[in-house]
């Protein structure tokens, strides 16, 4: 059925809604695709919802495509399934938590492992009902500490989850191929550009862990990848290229300075370079790089009121990334240390605190892999006003391991090729994890095999931001005009733009609608008593792939059809037009 806009339950708006904060946003709101509820909540209007089913409809056919069978379950979980796999705690503040009129506890789910796994359980124990896929399209919940960028960072949203279940880890690498490949073939058909980003596993566990980002200079991801090779990567994930090793034994033995008034790097390195003889032994000035930063930080287990210590070494010249850290470290929160953190271990001196006696003291140091074994720095002496020279690791100091700190900058070397690496944006629309027995181990999801015995089972999770996909869409598709959705998602085929004083072309509009609908087209008829202005404005707006406007050109029997995106305007003569767009994609 021909839908009429004035009929249709639409409001546009002429001016940017004050709360908008990225053009996706604005135009969602301003086209009347949604409309703001609560901070991070929104309500989905009826050509919102058409995106949001067409999204869903390509997800859904994708996965049905390899198999996975669609179920769907409910968003209110008791607080006992989330206890028992140690998430209750885990989510700390994000989780929405309420309780019944019985005082019992419950959560909005933020995702779904802990259901999915006992199903199965309950569902399936032999090894020939195996190997099997499972997902659904519902709405999740998160406490996002600072909803924003409209649908990009919500409270309440769209996923399509996916789990994989198989007998052991070849069973689980065909799966998770799978679902690869079919999220491409989804993010291809919605019409995104898109990157495959090697990422970090974080609170959901697991081994191999790769991103889906869609490139937009608006977008709240930031991803690195090499000029030159195929490696992309989430920045917590990203591995830079770094110096080989060295030979402890062919450093000069570590020696204290005196080094007051050097409360920056700058300054200690200006100070340096004073000490003629130390520069002769160096082979050369002194720089930033040579110079060895150890942060304190704190870190605290979920659940647990007590923070522990944690001192991060990384060369003078680069800053410690916080967020990089907490996204390796996850579910353990991380936080800088403070004064009063720092004052309870008085032996740690603040602006000259080195690696040598942190492993006496009981203080857990880890050290940016740029800090390689055998290479010698200049660091804190553990002493008000005195640095240690040509401190040596694996001599004078063994870090409790290594772990991406420094702050990625571009130019930095690719780990597989040595080109420079550039560091982009990007919204992330899928991210695809082998779980491995995680869960199966928490829930006993086992598989009686051939021989009687038990496997445990084997699991992989897969996950499309589904309200999140529209946004991407819209973001990188837009232009100053308006929204300009793909075929393959917009709420219409065609947008019909009657103009005229009488109504001759209103009644050839509407003819040609029923023609185009009879030929199997989505159709929006613009019969609005609204100035050619007006409806020439929304129809750019609104972003329907092609507008047909039905205009002076009728006089001689054409009409004008504008590809939305390209923006190239043709005239075709009436009884043409549903010829003519049949061609075009759908």
């Amino acid at each position: 059925m021909v839908t009429r806009m004035s009929q249709l339950f639409l409001r546009t708006l002429r001016e940017d809604p004050a709360d908008a904060e990225v053009p996706s946003h604005r135009l969602l709101l301003r086209a009347g695709y949604i409309r703001r509820t609560a901070p991070g909540i929104y309500t989905w209007l009826p050509l919102g919802k058409k995106i949001l089913e067409n999204v869903a409809s390509i997800v859904r056919e994708e996965m049905d495509r390899i198999g996975s069978q669609e179920v769907l379950f409910p968003a209110l979980i008791p607080r006992e399934i989330y206890e028992a796999s140690g998430r209750w705690a885990d989510y700390g503040d994000t989780l929405f938590r309420l309780h019944d009129r019985k005082d019992a506890d419950y959560l909005l789910a933020p995702t779904h492992e802990e259901l999915f796994t006992l199903l199965v359980k309950g569902e399936y124990s032999s090894y020939k009902d195996f190997p099997l896929s499972l997902y659904q399209i519902q709405t999740k919940y998160r406490d996002e500490a600072r909803p924003r960028a409209g649908l990009l960072r919500c409270r309440e949203f769209v996923m399509k989850d996916s789990y994989s279940f198989d007998l052991d880890d070849a069973g689980l690498q065909a799966s998770y191929d799978a679902h690869r490949v079919a999220y491409q073939r989804i993010f291809e058909r919605l019409g995104l550009d898109y990157r495959i980003a090697f990422a970090v596993s974080g609170a959901m566990g697991g081994s191999a862990s790769e991103e889906f980002l869609a490139p937009a200079e608006q977008g709240e991801d930031t991803f690195v990848q090499c000029t030159s090779c195929d490696y992309t990567a989430n920045t917590e994930a990203v591995e830079i290229a770094v110096p080989p090793k060295q030979d402890p034994s062919g450093h000069p033995e570590q020696r204290v300075l005196d080094t007051p008034d050097t409360p920056t790097i700058d300054s200690l390195v200006t100070k340096l370079n004073s000490m003629q003889e130390l520069v002769d032994e160096n082979g050369r000035p002194f720089v930033g790089a040579d110079t060895l930063k150890n942060v304190v930080l704190k870190t605290r287990r979920p659940g647990s009121a007590t923070w522990d210590l944690l001192v991060i070494g990384v060369p003078g010249d680069r800053d410690v990334d916080l967020k990089r850290l907490a996204g390796q470290l996850e579910p353990v929160g991380v936080a800088q240390a403070d004064a009063a953190d720092l004052a309870a271990e008085p032996r740690l001196v603040k602006g000259y605190i080195g690696p040598q006696l942190l492993a006496e003291i009981g203080v857990r140091y880890l050290v940016d892999p740029t800090v390689v074994p055998g290479s010698a720095w200049i660091t804190g002496a553990n002493e008000t006003d005195k640095h240690a020279a040509f401190v040596t690791r694996g001599r004078d100091f063994e870090p409790a391991g290594e772990i991406g700190a420094v702050e990625i900058r571009d130019g930095d070397r690719c780990a597989r090729c040595g080109s420079a690496l550039e560091i982009a944006r990007g919204i992330e629309i899928g991210h695809i994890f082998q779980l491995g027995r995680k869960f199966a181990d928490t829930f006993d999801l086992d598989a009686q095999g051939p021989d009687g015995e038990s496997i445990r089972i084997t699991m992989g999770s897969y996950g499309v931001g589904v309200s999140r996909a529209v946004s991407a869409i819209a973001e990188q598709t837009l232009d100053s005009s308006g929204l300009c959705w793909p075929a393959s998602v917009a709420p219409y085929d065609v947008h019909l733009v009657p103009v005229g004083k009488g109504d001759e072309q209103l009644n050839a509009a509407a003819a040609l609608a029923t023609e185009l609908e009879a030929a199997g087209h989505r159709v929006l008829l613009d019969d609005r008593n609204a100035t050619a202005g007006e409806k020439f404005a929304d129809a750019d707006l609104l972003g329907m792939p092609t507008i047909v406007v039905v205009g002076k050109a009728l006089a001689d029997g054409e009409v004008e059809v504008k590809d939305r995106r390209s923006g190239e305007r043709r005239n075709v003569a009436l009884d043409a037009v549903v010829g003519e767009l049949a061609a075009l994609p759908r």
